[in-house]
């Protein structure tokens, strides 16, 4: 019989004390710039914008890198979560993976604003190597939860580690808006300074810098994980933990039809994350080649998305206990279908299909508000997913096997929204059109979803 199952088991309450739980916290925030500063709203936009040849096809250059990662992190995260169950401490594939990267968002500086194929192939494959340390590190986090708290307080962790996570993401992109990227032209940043550090406007230097930013913020919000959160103690050598790791992995997965909830969950959040992941990778990308906004208008679009987000994560935690975190996870996916629908319905002059004058501001007000909305949603669901997982397994000592095969679940089919924008956009030439995947995305997972079971 498989060691995940749909009953879970697990109830008795761990020994953390608030160090350790704060500390394992702690990782969110100092990972969640890459998403905020690389994947959404500073790199890929400036990438598609400055280092492709244009937007559309920096868009779909990024969908193609985006599916290159998520094919390899797919591959290979359920055989090393099952290594890492087997030999028992997360920490040490924690550190190994944040090394990688550390060094894939370091070489996004180098990356100039000049089209060629040398500067593009850096900031694809600088990308490439900071998504698979990063992911890969966040598994290990991932497994590490419910050795922290009883189930009655997942989804508050959950939700807390996420806000907290969003907040990092904030405080970094306000650094980042306020004191080093600043405008070509006027040479000031958005508080109307002069970039620190003597960063470069015209070479758009405060936007490169957002790489090694999101290493240096990393590294040194990172230490308290190693310091004081307990790991779990060493099982078996690596010589055996890879025969043991790869059986007990092969006996999951022959046993997963037998398990309908998780076969189900894990089937749902292939679909519903693949989506969010596009909607968050894809959105500065977009509204920089549709809206025709700059830099500071996606900085106040970021703030803003994360703001709401923190406000998302903590209210996913709230509602766990009391409407079940199933329904938390149905509402997100419903907002975000619905907020999909709402991007692609706009554009200047126009706002939801409807003619406008072409100096209305209202296309882009609307846009503000559909983000208020994605950012609470996405915010929700990314807090409500983890202990919905732990909802399905039974063993504990088998989360890194559990959130590995969760990772593949993630990123077995994580090419389908960069490859489907990446088609759309190559054969309609529309970045509105280019855009639509993620909604039929978002509507597989929802479906999907009905046989999950939740304990709450």
């Amino acid at each position: 019989m498989s060691a995940l199952s749909e009953a879970p088991g697990h109830d008795a309450q761990p020994a953390a004390d608030r160090r350790a739980i704060r500390s394992w916290m702690l990782f969110d925030w100092a990972a969640q710039p890459f998403h905020t500063l690389i994947i959404t709203f500073i790199f890929a936009p400036y990438f598609a914008a400055y280092v492709a040849p244009d937007p559309v096809q920096g868009q779909a250059d990024w969908a193609m890198a985006s599916t290159i990662g998520g094919l390899l992190i797919a591959f290979m995260a359920p055989i090393v979560g099952a290594l890492s169950d087997a030999t028992g401490p997360r920490k040490p594939w924690i550190f190994g993976f944040s090394v990688v990267a550390v060094i894939g968002s370091l070489s996004l500086w180098f990356a100039a604003p000049e089209p060629t194929s040398f500067n593009i192939a850096l900031a694809l494959v600088g990308f490439v190597v900071a998504l698979i340390g990063f992911e890969f590190a966040a598994i290990f986090n991932n497994a590490m939860m419910p050795g922290l708290v009883g189930r009655d307080r997942l989804g508050s962790l959950s939700g807390n580690a996420w806000a907290l996570g969003y907040a990092g993401g904030l405080v970094s992109l306000v650094l980042v808006m306020g004191f080093m990227a600043a405008d070509p032209q006027s040479g000031r940043t958005f508080f109307g300074l002069e970039p620190i550090l003597g960063l470069d406007p015209q070479r758009l230097e405060g936007e490169r810098a957002a790489g090694p930013l999101t290493a240096l913020w990393y590294i040194v919000f990172v230490i308290p994980l190693f310091a004081f959160t307990p790991d779990a103690p060493r099982r078996t050598g690596v010589a055996n933990a890879v025969r043991k790791g790869l059986a007990q992995l092969v006996e999951t997965i022959r046993g997963l039809p037998s398990h309908r909830s998780l076969l189900a969950f894990l089937a749902s959040s292939m679909f519903y994350r693949d989506a969010l992941n596009g909607v968050y990778a894809f959105g500065g990308i977009y509204v920089i080649g549709v809206m025709g906004w700059t830099t500071i208008q996606i900085g106040i679009f970021g703030i803003l998305a994360s703001v709401i987000a923190i406000a998302g994560s903590i209210l996913a935690g709230c509602f766990d206990v009391r409407i079940g975190t199933k329904k938390v996870v149905a509402i997100a996916i419903v907002l975000l279908i619905a907020t999909a629908l709402g991007f692609v319905s706009i554009a200047p002059g126009e706002v939801f299909f409807v003619k406008v004058d072409a100096d209305s501001p209202l296309p882009d007000v609307a846009i503000y508000g559909l983000v208020s909305v994605m950012g609470a949603a996405g915010g929700a669901l990314q807090a409500a997913s983890r202990p919905l997982l732990v909802d399905q397994v039974d063993h504990p000592e088998r989360m890194g096997e559990a959130f590995g095969l969760y990772a593949l679940s993630g990123r077995a089919t994580a090419f389908l929204a960069p490859f489907g924008i990446w088609l759309f956009t190559e054969l309609s030439g529309s970045q509105r059109i280019g855009i639509t995947p993620v909604i039929g995305l978002f509507v597989i997972g929802l479906v999907l979803l009905i046989p999950v079971r939740s304990r709450t």
